[in-house]
């Protein structure tokens, strides 16, 4: 049987142990190297994965609109993989909203988006939330710029009056006394709209003969808001049109002038939702009404908290951020995020709209 050949081991020399214990301790090296950085790449990773928490904070509960909007806020955390959740007050008051935010500080929330109901009266409490670690972002309607990093803004403010008034002014020749039925009296967004109208009436001579004789509010409560509407019609009997910058107060007249002798001879022009207005635009007690898609607000406002809470936005005028299907959003003066601009509903499009 033939045995294979076999050579016997012989010590290493020295220079030959050198060059043995250098390229092991070279493989070592390169080793660690190896898993260090497989380390960072997944702390790295993990660090762009990890879930924050976002509360938000709107005007009052159990709104129409705010519900649209909190659904685009809920479906967007979701979607990032993180914690979403709702507080507020059933009215919507200047100071309502303080003690929700301070439960919210001492849980330790990572990022509070409010809608204001005043735009100072929440200031000391998103201050010592900001002081505790939180982000803070506005959305819909703003506090004073200092209380927070940034503001989701539905749309240019300006844009809203000029609809506004130009769909009212088309359905009255132009001429004709006015009024604004609007939410609450502290409503920082409803008070910017209102002043811009003020600003196209006075300075546009088309709009001349146009007469704003006063501003009511319904406190975006429903019944509130039917009443106030049933008194304005008669404290003015020759009003010739109702601007409702609200879509609670909007639906609110609505239902009351489609079942008064005004249907027809009362222009009713505001913000609303589709799905609210259908019927009064079908039967006639609405021509047109303007709004935007609520849901995009919500969304935008998640999107911005992860860029805040992720340090890839500090909300600086030219900051981007992607926002999902919303694209890329930029932040611009005032530390403001415009997210589109409104529709016009009438009966030829209102179908193709659901929310």
């Amino acid at each position: 049987m033939k045995l294979s050949h076999i050579t016997e081991a012989r010590p290493l020399r020295r220079s030959q142990r050198v060059l043995a214990f250098s390229a092991a301790a070279t493989a070592v090296v390169f080793a660690l190297a190896g898993c260090a950085s497989s380390g960072a790449s997944s702390t790295s990773t993990s660090a762009a994965k990890k879930s924050f928490s976002i509360a938000f904070v709107p005007k009052q509960l159990n709104n129409p609109y705010t519900n649209v909007e909190l659904s685009g806020g809920q479906k967007a955390a979701a979607a990032l993989g993180d914690k979403y959740s709702v507080v507020g007050p059933n009215t919507a008051s200047a100071s309502s909203q303080v003690s929700y935010i301070n439960t919210l500080t001492q849980k330790h929330i990572d990022v509070i988006a409010i809608a204001a109901n005043d735009p100072n009266a929440v200031c000391s409490a998103l201050n010592q939330a900001k002081a505790g670690g939180a982000k803070i972002i506005t959305f819909d309607s703003d506090t004073d710029a200092s209380c927070r990093s940034l503001f989701i803004n539905q749309v240019n403010t300006q844009s809203v009056a000029d609809v506004e008034i130009k769909q009212t002014a088309e359905q009255i020749g132009d001429q004709g006394q006015i009024a604004i039925l609007s939410a609450t009296a502290n409503a920082t967004n409803q008070n910017a709209w209102i002043a811009d109208m003020k600003k196209d009436l006075a300075t546009n001579p088309k709009y001349a003969k146009i007469q704003l004789v006063t501003t009511v509010y319904g406190n975006d409560d429903d019944t509130t808001s039917f009443q106030v509407a049933q008194g304005l019609l008669q404290s003015y009997p020759n009003l010739k049109a109702i601007i409702s910058p609200t879509t609670v107060g909007i639906a609110a007249t609505a239902r009351y002038l489609s079942t008064s002798s005004y249907k027809g001879k009362v222009v009713l022009t505001g913000l609303g939702l589709p799905n609210q207005m259908r019927q009064y635009v079908k039967d006639g007690t609405v021509k047109e009404f303007a709004l935007w898609d609520p849901a995009k607000i919500g969304q935008a406002a998640v999107y911005a908290a992860k860029a805040l809470e992720a340090g890839t936005i500090t909300g600086k005028t030219g900051d981007k951020f992607s926002a999902g299907s919303l694209g890329t959003l930029t932040v611009g003066p005032d530390n403001t995020v415009i997210v589109g601009g409104p529709t016009e509903f009438n009966a030829a499009n209102i179908d193709q709209y659901n929310f």
